[in-house]
């Protein structure tokens, strides 16, 4: 029976969110409805709001989130009524070419639920990244539900479902950064940070954080920065090339995502070096760069696509890596939130005075 629950609405381009009642349906084949106990508040969502991804409002937004299933539908094997979960917006098919050739992580082919969330009138929700989370119950593809150690707090382990794993994984996954690497981070917000972090567990000996924001700089270095310039006031290139012994970085990872910083981030590597885009570009931004330092510089010039991340095999892993010590999820937890406080959020969010703002049910 189709249950009605409250949730965070982005009803129209830049409108207010609201906290409306939404209609949940009983899964269908290989669909799960997840319990939601905590979702974190990414920069994505802003973007939904914002008509950054698309037109197809409302969106239900929220999707950085760790529940409990509550029911499966038929077909499903792998998660169970009572699993304790992270959401995952990239529920691979096992069966297209990427998946065919052992790389599901490239899967071209996932998939969400095929059933629509509405509102009560029936207008169907758009759930942001095929799982909207802002909500106390939700429909998914049973494949976006990845199983982890219950012992986990909800509120930490749902930023493994985008933001964390992006960071971590650009920096492991996409990056191959290696014991004694020197890498640089261009942005150190929630993901940047996170690249830290990443970089900081694969044994990197120098990670270099780079920003305009002091207050960001500081924070990165407790997450395993050894350096840190403000590009702000000091040559980004210049000052990457100056710390590692006028080379250039192993490993460049560019979370911001723009032209300049790109730029930035392909010439502060070192010859052979790779770079590794994992911020959001806008639609219309462009890139230009002399074709011949392409060629001359030889290297990797990668994007990492949610880290290059397989759910199933990460997320336990970093849950496991975090409940030993070794990995502290919680410091990217600034501040827990209510249902009601999303709208204030987004703007601590713009203001740079949170890594994560976490709503917790």
């Amino acid at each position: 029976m189709a249950q009605q629950v409250q949730a965070v609405i982005a009803p129209g381009k830049n409108e207010p969110v609201r906290v409306e009642t939404i209609v949940v349906p009983d899964p269908g084949p290989g669909e799960a409805v997840v319990k939601i106990q905590a979702c974190g508040v990414c920069h994505t969502d802003l973007h939904y709001k914002q008509g950054g991804i698309g037109d197809d409002f409302p969106f239900l937004l929220g999707h950085e989130a760790a529940g409990v299933v509550e029911s499966v539908g038929e077909g499903v094997t792998d998660v169970a009524p009572g699993d304790f979960v992270i959401l995952n917006w990239r529920a691979v098919c096992g069966q297209c070419r990427a998946c065919r050739r052992g790389r599901p992580w490239y899967c071209f082919n996932t998939h969400n639920a095929k059933q629509k969330m509405t509102l009560l009138d029936g207008t169907e929700l758009t759930p942001a990244l095929g799982i909207g989370a802002f909500a106390e119950k939700t429909l998914v593809a049973a494949g976006q539900c990845t199983k982890v150690d219950p012992e986990v707090s909800p509120a930490v382990a749902g930023l493994l479902g985008c933001g964390v794993m992006a960071g971590i994984g650009a920096a492991i996954n996409t990056g191959q950064v290696g014991r004694g690497d020197s890498v640089a981070v261009i942005g150190c917000g929630g993901v940047g940070d996170a690249a830290i972090a990443g970089a900081r567990l694969a044994g990197a000996a120098k990670i270099i954080a780079v920003d305009i924001d002091d207050r960001k700089l500081e924070m990165a270095k407790t997450m395993g920065a050894t350096h840190t310039v403000n590009s702000r006031t000091s040559d980004l290139v210049g000052e990457v090339r100056a710390l590692t012994g006028g080379h250039g970085a192993d490993v460049v990872i560019d979370a911001v995502g723009r032209p300049e910083t790109y730029r930035q981030a392909f010439y502060a590597r070192d010859l052979a070096g790779t770079v590794v885009l994992v911020g959001v570009p806008n639609p219309d931004m462009m890139l230009e760069l002399p074709l011949l330092d392409v060629f001359g510089r030889g290297g990797s010039l990668k994007s990492a696509w949610y880290g290059d991340c397989l759910p199933s095999r990460d997320f336990p892993m970093l849950v496991d890596l975090h409940l030993q010590g070794r990995l502290n999820l919680g410091a990217f937890v600034t501040e827990t939130i209510g249902i009601a406080d999303v709208e204030e959020a987004f703007q601590r969010m713009r203001d740079g005075e949170v890594l994560r703002s976490v709503m917790v049910f």
